[in-house]
Parts: structure tokens; C-alpha cells; sequence
């Protein structure tokens, strides 16, 4: 074997294998000491890649968390607020009905019933204005889709967050068909021979029936009012039509007339009478009167669906979910709009994903007073429930129709936000919390040591470099057996 003193391969060898198994070793702890197996691009560039595109996921994953809980807490506060609105309506209406008992009351008894119903609106408006959420309203209408109607016979109703903000003169509204009752008319008058002979009429609405039997010996007019008044008794939903000062004599004939009070083509009902032609075509066979017809027209240029007098934009279309209501007799003329309807859209948006568009929206409706009860049919002209009046025993009827709609109103109101709290919120929740798991999991198994495994690996390591080190201290002795030779 070569001795050699200027170059020590041996030791160059070992210094090199030394160098290797240190950095190998100061890996290993840097792994231990972090929990990393990937602390730098150049551990594993794809894995870095890909683990911090995971970490960012796994923060929008947890911010998306925060947001759906945080949605939540904000629909619970909007219910706590209306079921206050909801004891407070329900009262109400025990007020208006009160108010119908016409027997008893006196005026001042009905006064009192107005002032604690004024004290109610009262109570609903000031909730509608000082429900929150931090310093957002969230029940006085801006939260959601506001809507306001140019038109003699047009009227806003409501709108949903899938209706688009309308351009600066809004929606041109055209109406084609008016809504129509169900109505009958008698051919044959009612006369006091009629009357005399016994004539019985009957009708059935609703699952409900009326006969009615005349007295001989009564007028006309009299048996006019008999008959209206028990028409109103029976609850059916129809009711007769008489021309003021038609008849000039109380035995004047009269023709019967009746109608539903409901628009439009669902609704209906029979009557018959035992002579032909004072009600139904043939005696003693009852007729189904002919359904009454639906609105018909366009909202914005998109077909509306008619029900009774209410148009609703349809699916999907700009227009989709807003409602209104064309109160005319008759349709405009030809080439004439019914109006407009100005609408902005300013429903809740809630981001519950962690990656753009992952977003769900909901409307936060009025609950004023002014909002409420809209749309209503009523022989008093209430528009909304701020307008109604139980100083009157026939007005408390109407009352009681508006008071209503507005319990119907704020319970799908809190039946609607129920869903979208459970199916939109909570489900989305769940998802998200697996989501999160899942891939924080995933993130682990590519950016996470493998502690046992270091350990193993640390260990094996340490002994390469000590056993490097004891072979570079062998290798640095070589050189000496040169100056053996040299001393001999």
C-alpha cells in the first residue's frame, strides 16, 4: 500500500462521510425539535406546495366555521324579536274579535279596544326599529328586498333575495287580465209569489252549507236581509251584492246576486233553489258557479304567475319571488302599463365556504306595522294592519282578516328563516366541521414527522457520526507510519 503525506484520502473520505451524517443528524433534529418532516422548500418542493395550499384552506375552512356560527346567532336574535311580535298580534286579534262581539259593546268598551291595539302597533313598530345585531338593524327593511309601487290599482307586496335590484324607473308592470270573483246572478227575480210559495235556497262553500227557507208573509226586502244575514252566519266565504235603492217598494222583485270574496279561479261554490232560475238553472239541481279568473300579465317583461289579484315574478327571472297586487276592476288599454315597481335589493349576504362564490343570502323583511297585512281584500279599505280601526263591530271584522295575514305573515316569516337557519346554516356547519378534520388530516400526513420514526432514524445517525469521527481520528494517524520509515 502507497504512503503518501501530502494528500490523506482516508481522511478526506472520512471527513466527507462525517460531514454527510452530521448534516443528516442536525435534519433529524430540526425535525424532532419542529414536529415538521417539511420545515423548507427544499425538504420537498411539491409537498410544500401543496401542504400550504391545504393550510390555506384549512384557515377558510376555520373563518367559514366563525361565519356560519356567527349567521346563526344573528337569526336567533331576529326570532327572539319576532316572537315578542307574535304574542303581541295574537293579542290582537283578541282585541278585534272583542271588538265584533256587537251585542255588548258600548263605544267606550271600543275605544278602549283601539287604544290597547294602537299600544300594539306601537310595540311591533318600536320592535321593527330597535331589533339589532351589533349596530345593524335587522328587521326595519333594510336587510332586505324594499320595493315601492307608482300605479292607481298596483300595490307592492313583498319580494325575496332572489328578486334583482329593478333599473332607475324600475319594473314596467302589464297587466293583461284583472282578477275576477266567482259570481252568479239569477235569471228569474225574486218576487213575493216566490216567497209565499216557500222557496228554499241553498248554498256550499268550503265544505260548509246554508238552506234557507222563505216565510210566507214576508216582503221582499225583508227576506233580502233574512237571507244576507245568515249568509254571513253560515262563515262561508261568499257574500250577496245589492244595488242600494234598487228596490222601490219592499215587494219590488229583486234578482239574487252572489259572489266569493276570494279572487280569482280557486275558488268557487254552489248554489241551487227549488224554482228555476232565482239561483241555480234547473230547480232543485244545484250549480257550481263558474270560477272566477287570476291576474294575468308581465313584471319587467317577464310573465307573471297570477293568484286572485297577486302576480308573482317568475322562475328564474330577474323578477323572480316579487309580488304585487293589481286591485282594478278591468285591465289598463292596450299598449297602456298598469305602473311601475321600484325595488332595491339589499338581503343579507352570508360567506360560508372557504373559496370564493361560496356564499348564501337571505332577507331580513320589515315587520312595521305599514308592512304588515298587505294585500288583503276587505270591504273596509285596511291596506295594512297600521290601518285598522275596531271602533266599529263591521270594521273588526276586516280587522280580524288583516290581523290575519300578518300572524301568517311573521310565522312563514320565522318558518322560512327556520329553514334557512337548519338546511342553510347548521347543515353547511356540519359539513364545513368534517370538511375541516379532513383536511387537517390531510395537511399532517404530508407536512407532520413521524416521531417514532425520527427517533429511529436519530438514533442510527448519531452512531454514523461517532463512528465517523473515530475513523477520521484512525485515518489522520497514517501519515505517522511515514516517519518510521524515515527514522528506520
Amino acid at each position: 500500500m502507497p504512503l503518501r503525506i501530502n494528500h490523506n484520502i482516508a481522511a478526506i473520505n472520512s471527513h466527507r462521510n462525517l460531514i454527510k451524517n452530521t448534516e443528516v443528524q442536525n435534519k433529524n433534529l430540526e425535525r424532532l425539535s419542529s414536529g415538521l418532516k417539511i420545515n423548507r422548500g427544499a425538504d420537498s418542493p411539491a409537498g410544500l406546495i401543496i401542504s400550504e395550499r391545504m393550510r390555506a384552506q384549512i384557515a377558510g375552512l376555520r373563518q367559514a366555521i366563525d361565519n356560519s356560527e356567527t349567521g346563526i346567532t344573528m337569526l336567533q336574535t331576529a326570532e327572539g324579536a319576532l316572537e315578542e311580535v307574535n304574542r303581541t298580534l295574537i293579542n290582537a286579534r283578541q282585541l278585534a274579535i272583542s271588538s265584533a262581539n256587537e251585542a255588548v259593546n258600548d263605544e267606550a268598551m271600543l275605544a278602549a279596544n283601539q287604544q290597547e291595539f294602537d299600544d300594539s302597533l306601537r310595540a311591533i313598530d318600536r320592535i321593527a326599529s330597535i331589533s339589532n345585531y351589533g349596530t345593524k338593524a335587522i328587521l326595519d327593511g333594510s336587510m332586505g328586498a324594499n320595493g315601492v309601487s307608482s300605479g292607481d290599482n298596483l300595490e307592492f307586496i313583498s319580494a325575496s333575495e332572489k328578486t334583482k335590484s329593478s333599473p332607475v324607473g324600475g319594473y314596467e308592470v302589464d297587466i293583461k287580465v284583472a282578477a275576477t270573483h266567482s259570481t252568479v246572478t239569477a235569471k228569474v227575480a225574486l218576487t213575493k209569489g216566490v216567497i209565499d210559495s216557500g222557496e228554499q235556497l241553498t248554498f256550499s262553500e268550503g265544505g260548509k252549507t246554508l238552506n234557507f227557507q222563505t216565510i210566507a208573509g214576508e216582503s221582499v226586502e225583508t227576506t233580502m236581509n233574512r237571507l244576507e244575514k245568515a249568509v254571513i252566519a253560515s262563515g262561508m266565504k261568499i257574500k250577496m251584492l245589492r244595488m242600494p235603492g234598487s228596490a222601490s217598494t219592499p215587494d219590488a222583485p229583486q234578482f239574487l246576486k252572489f259572489e266569493h270574496q276570494e279572487f280569482g279561479s280557486q275558488h268557487s261554490f254552489q248554489v241551487g233553489s227549488k224554482t228555476s232560475g232565482v239561483l241555480s238553472a234547473q230547480a232543485n239541481v244545484p250549480d257550481t258557479v263558474k270560477n272566477g279568473l287570476n291576474v294575468a300579465g308581465y313584471i319587467g317583461g317577464e310573465l307573471g304567475i297570477g293568484k286572485g289579484q297577486v302576480l308573482t315574478g317568475s322562475l328564474p327571472s330577474k323578477v323572480s319571488g316579487l309580488k304585487i297586487r293589481y286591485t282594478g276592476e278591468q285591465a289598463p288599454p292596450l299598449g297602456k302599463s298598469a305602473g311601475s315597481v321600484t325595488l332595491s335589493q339589499n338581503s343579507l349576504v352570508f360567506h360560508i365556504g372557504p373559496n370564493v362564490d361560496q356564499s348564501t343570502s337571505f332577507a331580513l323583511r320589515s315587520i312595521n306595522s305599514k308592512k304588515l297585512g298587505n294585500g288583503v281584500s276587505n270591504e273596509s279599505g285596511y291596506r295594512s294592519l297600521n290601518d285598522v280601526d275596531l271602533t266599529e263591530a263591521s270594521k273588526a271584522q276586516d280587522a280580524i282578516l288583516i290581523i290575519d295575514k300578518a300572524i301568517n305573515e311573521i310565522t312563514a316569516f320565522r318558518g322560512k328563516m327556520g329553514a334557512f337557519q337548519k338546511n342553510d346554516l347548521e347543515s353547511n356547519l356540519n359539513y364545513l366541521r368534517n370538511a375541516h378534520e379532513n383536511v387537517t388530516n390531510a395537511e399532517s400526513i404530508i407536512r407532520d414527522a413521524d416521531m417514532a420514526e425520527e427517533m429511529t432514524a436519530f438514533a442510527r445517525n448519531q452512531i454514523l457520526v461517532q463512528s465517523s469521527t473515530a475513523m477520521l481520528a484512525q485515518a489522520n494517524q497514517t501519515p505517522m507510519s511515514v516517519m518510521k520509515l524515515i527514522n528506520g
